[in-house]
């Protein structure tokens, strides 16, 4: 895939997953946020917490799965603790690290509370 078809797959992917928290009460607060230690695909609001998603998108759930290393997740709790000192609680604020998994027919997995900071 080009880098532009796969630049755009992804955003249509995480367009998706918004949709889908929105849908279940959870509204979006920030798209792509991007701080010093990297971005954070979606942050979504889940009543005073906050719940920091991931998403990625491959021919099927296994290999999206496969995509989230070690590395990453490390870089995504970096950025949520620099969202945090945005927040009226700070890191006080409950949160949670949600992997949107996406397939190649645009279905959606989502493996709540993924990882942990």
């Amino acid at each position: 895939m080009s880098g532009t078809v796969s630049y755009h797959a992804g955003l249509a992917a995480e367009d998706s997953v918004a949709r889908g928290y929105e849908a279940r009460g959870l509204p979006i607060a920030a798209r792509r946020w991007r701080g010093r230690s990297g971005e954070i695909d979606l942050v979504a609001r889940d009543g005073d917490g906050l719940v920091f998603v991931e998403v990625k998108k491959a021919r099927d759930f296994v290999r999206a799965a496969e995509r989230v290393g070690r590395r990453q997740m490390e870089r995504v709790m970096g950025a949520a603790l620099e969202f945090l000192a945005g927040e009226p609680r700070g890191q006080l604020t409950e949160i949670r690290f949600d992997v949107a998994l996406v397939n190649a027919m645009g279905e959606i997995d989502i493996v709540e509370n993924a990882f942990c900071a």
